[in-house]
């Protein structure tokens, strides 16, 4: 395991790495200068010489790339002052410290996606299971044609359309908002519960067709039969047999979009005007803001290169046959 974990560790290191990379190269590719836009229309260029020092853009691209990365293990001095390790710089925008930015929109985007989590993961295995017990008759069809329906739609869609009937119409659901779970459960609850269900909708219905079908693979399993010969009920068999080795593929697709998650629901924050990391990562695009933007790409990356991890040494306790090497 340990061994597994450093080969895994090393690797995320190289791809953070290349994803730094790219996205320096690309962030200079665009046809804006940050210093510029910074010095506003009427900028001569004594202050646009000083605003380029300022931001640290003023010497070549790889020049900058490598005291990036120095920073981040080492620390850095700014213009607007000392950066501790580790440094993910300062925003060209307004200044302020880019991972102390990032921190304040975490908790955001971990309640919108660990709560949205907990409710299309309950309910897309709840239904997978039913259409499984029920295969081949109405209920399986039924369910089937539910899912395929439910897969076509997108946030974008579904969540104004939600705005508008239930919430402000009918007013049968609270206005989504952001309050922090400290400060009021109560408030946090409503303010995300729209958000929620609207992921909720869309994501539940990958995971009743995946819940069905290895559900269904597994019960023609040789195992399977061979506990039901023994005699086992019907219940033992599908939770204790079935089911345990059905999870495998979910749990992949689950550590996929909880890492997605985590790196900014992009969509659903903007559809919701939630301040998560997904609207921060777009606005730091717009305003051509390269260290906000580094800092959010590196921490999505990461976010998603860790559950992958976690996906991988879960595994082993699911399924006992399988083992990391």
């Amino acid at each position: 395991m340990i061994r597994f974990l450093l080969r895994r560790v090393l690797g995320a290191t190289v791809i953070l790495l290349v994803i730094s990379a790219v996205t320096f190269l690309l962030f200079y590719s665009i046809p804006r200068d940050p210093a510029r836009l910074a010095c506003g229309k009427t900028c001569d260029p004594e202050s646009l010489a000083m605003i380029r020092a300022s931001l640290g853009v003023d010497r070549p691209v790889p020049v900058q790339f490598w005291e990036y990365l120095v920073g981040i293990f080492a620390g850095r001095d700014f213009a607007a002052g000392p950066c501790p390790a580790p440094c993910l710089g300062y925003s060209f925008r307004d200044q302020s410290p880019v991972l102390e930015t990032i921190l304040d929109r975490v908790p955001t985007t971990a309640s919108l996606a660990l709560g949205g989590a907990v409710v299309f993961l309950t309910v897309g295995l709840a239904l997978g299971m039913i259409a499984a017990r029920n295969q081949g008759n109405v209920v399986d069809k039924g369910l089937s044609s539910l899912s395929l329906v439910m897969s076509s739609m997108q946030i974008y869609l579904v969540g104004p359309l939600v705005l508008a009937v239930f919430v402000y119409h009918l007013q049968l659901l609270p206005s989504p908002r952001y309050v922090a779970l400290t400060e009021d459960p109560v408030g946090w609850f409503k303010g995300l519960l729209v958000p929620w269900l609207v992921m909720s909708i869309i994501f539940t219905a990958a995971y009743t067709r995946m819940a069905r079908s290895t559900l269904v693979e597994q019960l023609r399993e040789d195992h399977v039969r061979t506990a039901r010969a023994k005699g086992m009920s019907g219940r033992t068999v599908f939770f204790r047999h079935a089911w345990r080795g059905s999870l495998i593929p979910i749990v992949t697709i689950l550590g996929v979009d909880l890492g997605s998650l985590f790196g900014g629901a992009m969509v659903t924050e903007f559809t919701f005007a939630l301040p998560g990391l997904g609207r921060l990562a777009v606005n730091s695009v717009t305003q051509t803001d390269l260290p906000m933007l580094m800092g959010v790409m590196l921490f999505a990356a990461a976010m998603i290169i860790a559950f992958n991890i976690v996906v991988d040494a879960v595994y082993a306790w699911i399924d006992p046959r399988i083992r990391l090497s």
